[in-house]
């Protein structure tokens, strides 16, 4: 077994005493850290101080039920990857399916077989560690992404969304969408954009477009968020990093754009012969060989801008 089991935290969530103490014994064995919540409220408590890996979580509880209560972790975007897996005694197709949209990845029925359910487990713990290292990668990158679920809430964003969002007072509290912006990607995946389409958000304190990359799974929308800018500031902000000149400038932000010196010269009424040069002196400034590098050193600057 390895250590990363050996140090997984379950969070098992369950109003029945004697199933909390037959799940402690069972998760214990499989060397599983155990933390315990008797309802809903109490669960969402925990899980705002510690991240569980996994969590069990009965399905029929007084007060809040488990449909209701996974609804709720699931609005912390730190336990956006945190697997979910029904218990219930109840094995009819309705709530089953009510647990998996709920956020549910998995149902377990009672009374548990302790070998299924640990298998089970491990199965999902894998999954998640795998989808958790993808995000952290893109965070680490630096991307602009994130994801929506089919009401247009917010599941997962990397650290550059939040902040392109919180400054231009897109999120209610650092975590959901407001209801406006929720809306308006609602009415927009209603009608099914395909990959590279944009939607500009209103109503928000700075210019702010939403662009469709893929639909995951059915049931996950990934998009990018983009802050346009303006070409002229965009040449500007060239300038000023690079020590260029303005016609050099406007050169090296369409080949950030991925044209051709054919397609530039059209663009700023010159010939390709002149777009050339300018070209050499654009890879002798920014110490780079060829135009690949160029675009790739504008983009970078461009983004930080």
């Amino acid at each position: 077994m390895n250590s990363k089991t050996q140090t997984s935290i379950v969070l098992v969530v369950d109003d029945a005493i004697d199933s909390i103490h037959m799940l402690n014994d069972v998760l214990e064995e499989a060397h599983f850290t155990v933390l315990v919540a008797l309802e809903g409220a109490q669960a969402l408590t925990i899980t705002k101080n510690i991240r569980p890996d996994i969590i069990l979580l009965d399905a029929i509880m007084p007060n809040m039920d488990g449909f209701e209560t996974c609804r709720q972790l699931k609005l912390n975007p730190q336990l956006a990857d945190v697997p979910i897996i029904f218990m219930t005694g109840l094995s009819d197709t309705e709530h089953v399916v009510m647990g998996l949209n709920a956020g549910g990845v998995d149902y377990v029925t009672k009374p548990i077989n302790p070998d299924e359910l640990i298998a089970r487990m491990r199965v999902h713990l894998a999954n998640a560690r795998i989808t958790q290292s993808a995000r952290a990668a893109l965070d680490t990158a630096g991307q602009y992404l994130f994801t929506i679920d089919l009401q247009g809430q917010l599941v997962w964003a990397t650290p550059q969304v939040y902040q392109l969002l919180d400054g231009a007072g897109a999120t209610a509290d650092s975590i959901a969408l407001t209801h406006t912006i929720s809306q308006q990607l609602r009415e927009w995946i209603s009608h099914k954009p395909e990959t590279g389409r944009q939607l500009p958000l209103q109503q928000v304190a700075q210019e702010l477009s939403v662009e469709m990359l893929n639909l995951i799974d059915g049931k996950e929308y990934l998009l990018r968020l983009t802050n346009p800018h303006k070409p002229a500031e965009d040449t500007q902000s060239l300038k000023q990093q690079f020590s260029v000149t303005g016609r050099e400038a406007d050169v090296l932000l369409w080949i950030a754009n991925g044209k051709t010196n054919r397609e530039i010269g059209q663009i700023l009424e010159m010939s390709p012969r002149t777009v050339n040069k300018h070209l050499e002196q654009i890879f002798k400034k920014l110490g780079v060989e060829n135009r690949t590098s160029a675009a790739a050193v504008a983009i970078k600057c461009l983004s930080r801008a």
